[in-house]
């Protein structure tokens, strides 16, 4: 499983890698710049699609394969092929913050993190396709990745600051989530990151200052790690014709390190062959 470069990027926050089915490339952000790249494997290209003037947290596919972006503020916009526009102005609560990550549901809900501030911890939402938007979770330390169980039992939830990944007993039905639990807690400066569920119902989750990606047994016991040339791992996906590919962003952080200190890979977008098949992200169905 040694990792490919396939983008020699030099990104400050490489995040959110998602595959887009309808076009068989890879889309990815560079968080604080605001970009949206994408990557097409079968031509080797990638390309800045939209520079937006704030940061972008995370984004979803919608059912007609626009982007819904998660942004500063609270902000939420849809991006379709260079056009946007604003489905969320603001989040009263979030005025002084961004979101993180995000991720759709089975049902096509979103779940949304925004990053603390001075005054108090983060916040996990649930926005509801009929465009209503709860907040589910308060005081967190960075919310981060999150998957779902094949069965669709349950919600992992990476919070990073506090070092642990969390499961929630998750009801498809009305989006709630109950009985918090731990499922991985971490020791050492790394931090858990963006994170990712597999066919087999195994994580995968990208360790930030950690230089790597780790799987997981449902029973939370390593399975098997992959090592990068970057100190600050961040995300994780799988993508290609089968979801046989797993791609991983990474970061170059926004001190003032370079790769001398975080490693000669960071900021750059990788792939490898994890042996095993991922599963298709779902999609957000939010009304427009």
């Amino acid at each position: 499983m040694e990792p490919e470069r396939v983008v020699d990027s030099h990104s400050l926050t490489g995040e959110g890698p998602i595959w887009h089915p309808d076009e068989n490339v890879l889309y990815w952000l560079d968080v604080p710049d605001g970009e949206l790249f994408r990557y097409d494997p079968d031509t080797g290209e990638n390309e800045l699609v939209y520079d937006d003037p704030d940061a972008i947290g995370g984004y979803t596919i919608q059912p007609d394969g626009s982007l819904l972006l998660f942004e500063d503020r609270g902000r939420v916009e849809q991006f379709d092929d260079g056009d946007i526009e604003v489905v969320i102005e603001e989040i009263p609560a979030e005025t002084e913050t961004r979101f993180n990550d995000v991720i759709a549901d089975p049902e096509g809900r979103v779940f949304a993190g925004t990053m603390p501030t001075e005054e108090r911890g983060g916040n996990l939402y649930r926005l509801d396709t009929d465009g209503e938007i709860e907040r589910l979770v308060e005081d967190l330390a960075i919310p981060n990745g999150m998957g779902f169980t094949p069965d669709r039992e349950r919600m992992y939830f990476a919070e990073s600051d506090a070092r642990l990944v969390h499961q929630f007993d998750y009801d498809r039905d009305t989006g709630d989530l109950t009985e918090l639990d731990p499922f991985l807690e971490v020791d050492g400066p790394e931090v858990p990151d963006g994170l990712t569920v597999d066919g087999e119902g195994d994580v995968w989750i990208a360790f930030w200052d950690g230089n790597r990606v780790a799987r997981y047994d449902p029973d939370g016991v390593e399975q098997e790690r992959v090592e990068f040339p970057a100190k600050k791992v961040s995300c994780i996906t799988f993508g290609g014709e089968n979801n046989e590919d797993a791609y991983v962003t990474t970061a170059l952080g926004e001190g003032d390190t370079g790769r001398d200190v975080e490693g000669d890979g960071a900021g750059s977008l990788f792939r490898f062959d994890p042996g095993v098949e991922g599963e298709t992200e779902f999609r957000s169905r939010i009304e427009l």
